[in-house]
């Protein structure tokens, strides 16, 4: 991505996460990043173009994220976990990617259902990840497609905690506390 499409991408991003997609202008974009809309639209064809982008380029980097490294663990705890720390770390580096994601999820336009898609499909892995789990022995039988979705939106209230708190993420204590959680309640239901 060259140095102009990055800076529409990043200034967009802020932009969809702060104001909304709806009360985002071209206008306000190519204002922000100084650049004419001839431009803009040189590198995306409309404002749902960059949308769709944001949404894409940020679903495939968790997804990709999250098959690279659970590849490395045999054992489905630690898969959890990896999914946890990264999930935790995304959250961290793009929050608003997150962000837009998550309000966008409700509604009945093409974006709305796209960043379902999206997200249910990246749910689906994590899914995928717990069925192989349990077939393993490793977790009690359960359903796995609320475990995931568990994982998932458990990870996404760190957005809510910081802005509870209004302090920045610290990965590492986030990670501690949050795989405790959602680690000790998997295995506490074996019991």
């Amino acid at each position: 991505m060259n140095k102009t499409k990055r800076k529409i991408f990043e200034t967009s991003m802020k932009l969809f996460a702060e104001k909304g997609y709806d009360a985002t202008s071209i206008e306000e974009i190519t204002a922000t990043v100084g650049v004419a809309k001839g431009t803009l639209y040189y590198h995306f064809s409309s404002k749902e173009e960059i949308f769709n982008f944001l949404v894409e380029e940020g679903m495939k980097l968790l997804k990709n994220s999250i098959e690279i490294k659970t590849s490395k663990f045999d054992n489905v705890i630690d898969k959890i976990k990896a999914i946890i720390l990264i999930e935790i770390k995304v959250l961290a580096k793009y929050e608003h990617i997150i962000t837009i994601i998550l309000s966008q999820f409700w509604g009945t336009e093409s974006r709305n259902i796209a960043c379902k898609s999206y997200v249910l499909d990246y749910i689906k892995t994590i899914e995928n990840i717990i069925i192989a789990g349990m077939e393993k022995g490793e977790l009690p039988k359960s359903n796995a497609k609320i475990i995931a979705s568990t994982i998932f939106s458990i990870t996404s209230s760190i957005l809510v905690y910081k802005t509870q708190t209004g302090q920045s993420l610290d990965v590492h204590e986030l990670y501690d506390e949050y795989q405790n959680i959602i680690i000790n309640g998997l295995l506490s239901a074996e019991g």
